[in-house]
């Protein structure tokens, strides 16, 4: 059954750059109404204003997603201030390229409470809404969760727990009854500041970056024509197919592509 964001209220976190930016404004221009969130106020506000170019009734709020107790009250907030919530966009997360020798347990924990415990919380906050409205729960997922890229131990940890998630709540919610969609997205290599951030070891990856606005028409058709899980761009989906029937044989793979890459980057 086809679903149109049309007149639906949206929340976008993570929204005040990258995806999340591209994300918000692509639901405005689509007819929604769009909260967005994220703690760099500046930012959130240029974002904000190109919004309400489209949708002059859409809204923003600074918050730390990591303050995870915070989080029932701030999903009750913007109930009532967005007049309702229809789509749930869990974007925000953070990276974390490190060799996994060189992980510690408090980097670990940091990177899951960001990007698996946080939108999880966030999710079962807004869950009794989301089903009284049929709405629709978009998870900002990785290529990396189905993939085991090196340097990404902690990260892809993080986003295949939440796309495992994903994966049972589906289940749990068609077992239900209830007319809630889930959806995850992939994201391959996005031209966004996550690739730059300091703290993070180069990436090894030599694939031309997509702009951010390259999300948002997959994301879109993904509601609209019910789609659980997406990759952007989509062949990523004939990767992650040709490694499953022999998990060993694609490490070792990688384990070769990885040690060449490094042999010949400056």
């Amino acid at each position: 059954m086809a679903y149109s964001v049309k007149d639906k209220h949206v929340l976008v976190t993570g929204a005040s750059t990258g995806i999340g930016a591209a994300l918000a404004i692509g639901f405005a221009q689509a007819g929604a109404t769009v909260g967005i969130c994220a703690r760099r106020e500046q930012e959130l506000a240029e974002v904000l204003a190109e919004v309400r170019e489209h949708a002059p009734e859409s809204r923003m709020w600074i918050i730390d997603l990591d303050d995870l107790d915070g989080l029932d009250d701030f999903a009750a907030e913007v109930s009532i201030e967005l007049g309702g919530l229809d789509v749930l966009v869990n974007n925000a997360g953070i990276p974390k390229r490190k060799h996994v020798l060189a992980l510690t347990p408090e980097i670990v924990e940091a990177v899951m409470r960001i990007n698996y415990f946080s939108p999880v919380r966030l999710t079962l906050a807004f869950l009794p809404e989301l089903i009284e409205r049929s709405g629709r729960i978009v998870n900002i997922s990785s290529v990396a969760a189905r993939l085991g890229p090196p340097g990404e131990a902690a990260y892809t940890a993080s986003k295949a727990a939440l796309t495992g998630f994903s994966e049972s709540m589906q289940v749990d919610l068609g077992i239900a009854g209830h007319d809630v969609g889930v959806h995850v997205v992939n994201p391959g290599v996005i031209d966004t500041r996550l690739f730059h951030l300091p703290d993070n070891d180069p990436s090894l990856a030599q694939i031309e970056a997509l702009p951010t606005r390259a999300m948002v028409d997959p994301v879109l058709t993904a509601l609209d024509d019910g789609t659980f899980e997406i990759y952007v761009p989509g062949w990523f989906a004939d990767v992650v197919g040709g490694k499953f029937p022999d998990t060993g044989a694609f490490l070792a793979g990688t384990v070769s592509w990885a040690r060449d890459q490094a042999a010949t980057t400056p």
